[in-house]
């Protein structure tokens, strides 16, 4: 009975948000719509705020060389490679959730049912996520959010842009986030499930490991470009392009970026 009580509080608070949840998306598809056909009509050059987006980029690399890359580094340095590895599996089997969604609003209904079923396999026998044994089982993991689904359904990147905090995006894509994340707010078992405290604890350990992940691509980034801002922009749309179109019409990079989480 206590369960069937939970479930339903948990129901009826869905109902009472999803009003306010779905009207601002609906508002913001419209929006990009009207935005997407100016800018195919005007042929708006893809940075036309370059300037303003050097300046947040500046602030971003201030605040990430003096906060997020040194605490990255030390969870790197500290963490034994398996936990690292078993913590990353995790949030990317919580991050299945909102691909099912957006596999479903594309119409990729048979992609849905097997990156759900990857999501029930991880979940499951692999401990909450913690081991992925449906990528060991050759079952290759899919990443869809609603910034794809625009492109999928037409809609133009629009202008590049960099947001503070948030880093790299477009004009497309920025909503896409906003969706993302209220889609995360209401289907989530760790936003349903958890008290304020522990959601906010989890975020910053999800920020923490996706900083960890991108070490690396730091390194590459400090040694191989000549100017990072643009090698980050194109190496950015490029990604998104190949993420939207699902590997089509889509040229090679200097060097491969298809594994980076921007």
């Amino acid at each position: 009975m206590v369960f069937c009580n939970k479930s339903i509080f948990h129901i009826s608070a869905f109902d009472r948000r999803k009003g306010s949840f779905f009207r601002p998306t609906l508002i913001l598809v419209l929006l990009l719509l009207l935005v997407s056909s100016c800018s195919t009509t005007q042929g708006v050059k893809h940075d036309p705020f370059e300037p303003m987006n050097r300046a947040i980029y500046k602030f971003n690399e201030v605040l990430d060389d003096v906060l997020l890359k040194p605490i990255a580094k030390t969870y790197k340095a500290v963490t034994p490679d398996p936990v690292e590895t078993g913590v990353s599996n995790f949030f990317n089997n919580v991050g299945e959730i909102n691909t099912v969604v957006n596999d479903v609003l594309q119409l990729k209904i048979g992609q849905a049912g097997y990156d759900l079923t990857r999501f029930a396999i991880n979940s499951t026998v692999g401990c909450l996520g913690i081991f992925d044994v449906a990528t060991m089982i050759g079952m290759k993991r899919n990443k869809e959010d609603f910034g794809q689904t625009l492109g999928y359904w037409g809609i133009s990147p629009g202008p590049y842009i960099v947001l503070p905090f948030f880093g790299p995006t477009t004009l497309r894509d920025a909503p896409g986030l906003y969706v993302d994340v209220k889609t995360n707010e209401s289907i989530s078992p760790l936003q349903t499930e958890l008290h304020h405290e522990e959601r906010q604890s989890l975020t910053a350990a999800e920020i923490i490991d996706a900083r960890a992940r991108l070490l690396r691509a730091t390194k590459i980034l400090d040694t191989a470009a000549k100017d990072p801002y643009v090698f980050i922009r194109e190496s950015y749309l490029q990604k998104r392009e190949h993420m939207v179109t699902d590997g089509k019409n889509t040229e090679d990079f200097e060097i491969d970026v298809l594994g980076v989480d921007y």
